[in-house]
């Protein structure tokens, strides 16, 4: 298990659910973005029409699965769950879409993973409303239209870039959701705390803020679990002394990173001389996945400034390189 993994982990759908802020006036962060889905979301109450449809892009675990909960409950609509992945047929968009009804909300994550021929099914359904069904094959073949109720599609994605141009053109609204700053992070540590019934005092919140690169899934994680050692190894609050300690123990530097990523820069910057590597190299040289290493590790490293994507591959930034200075300590 990655601890600093973006992406939910295996049994921690519950654990989020319970953390999930139900309003816009309940979500920390991401003001501009919260403020213009708010204007829209009411305006369209107002003039008693659906939403137009929604594109949230940006990193994991920052966000979009609960904003789209939250537009759905101040909307008033139902809220249908799917992932491109899971729709692997356009038969299985046909049977989600035609099951839905008057103001329903249809959230699709990852939505850049949908196959070709769902996504053309797509295309007739955002912007007419209906559902472009072949019957017969060959010179017998006929076109079928069904209408289908007006809903909001709300699409969410980590790569905004392997959207084809016609699908992002039938988005109404687009926000992109970025890292939070170190000071929205501790007042999402407190709230998560609060729920939690645990004490912290600043210094903690300070260090796991720190740490928790700029994502509130992250850091739900590891109040977690220095919760545990707070109980364990303390009298059950979490201060800065035992987050220190229970982040080193985690193997979590002072800058976030974790111990693929330090051995990525330092494979970059001692192997390679700083660079330029492809990326299929570099996945070589650690034994990693590129998807794993494109999706999950870049974005932080390129955010912090310690790694550069060029034409020619991945570079090493001064930054990066000052990391294993003899003199530099990253606990």
């Amino acid at each position: 298990m990655n601890i600093l993994s973006p992406r939910r982990l295996q049994g921690e759908e519950s654990f989020e659910k319970s953390l999930r802020p139900r309003s816009f006036s309940e979500f920390i962060g991401q003001r501009k973005v919260v403020s213009n889905l708010r204007v829209f979301v009411y305006a369209a109450k107002e003039r008693g029409e659906s939403l137009d449809h929604v594109l949230l892009h940006g990193p994991a675990g920052l966000g979009k699965t609960t904003l789209a909960m939250i537009i759905a409950n101040e909307m008033g609509g139902r809220l249908r769950i799917s992932s491109g992945p899971a729709i692997e047929r356009p038969g299985d968009l046909a049977s989600i879409l035609s099951s839905l009804e008057e103001g329903d909300i249809l959230f699709i994550d990852e939505i850049h993973r949908l196959h070709p021929s769902v996504e053309e099914v797509l295309y007739a359904a955002m912007e007419d409303f209906a559902l472009d069904i072949v019957l017969g094959k060959g010179a017998a073949a006929r076109d079928l239209r069904i209408k289908l109720a007006r809903f909001t599609l709300i699409g969410a994605t980590t790569r905004y870039a392997r959207l084809t141009s016609p699908l992002r053109s039938r988005f109404g609204i687009i926000e992109r959701i970025d890292f939070y700053p170190e000071e929205e992070m501790q007042e999402i540590i407190q709230r998560t705390c609060r729920i939690l019934g645990i004490e912290i005092d600043q210094e903690a919140k300070e260090e796991i803020a720190r740490r928790s690169r700029g994502t509130p899934r992250i850091a739900n994680r590891l109040v977690r679990r220095i919760r545990d050692f707070a109980q364990v190894e303390g009298d059950g609050r979490i201060t800065g002394e035992i987050a220190r300690s229970a982040l080193e123990r985690l193997r979590i530097d002072r800058y976030g990173l974790d111990e693929i990523e330090r051995r990525l820069l330092r494979v970059l910057v001692e192997d390679f001389g700083g660079g330029p590597v492809g990326l299929k190299t570099l996945a070589a040289a650690l034994k990693e996945e590129t998807d794993t290493i494109e999706e999950v590790h870049e974005p932080y490293l390129i955010q912090k400034g310690f790694l550069a994507r060029t034409p020619r591959g991945r570079v090493a930034t001064e930054k990066a390189r000052s990391l294993f200075s003899p003199f530099q300590s990253l606990f």
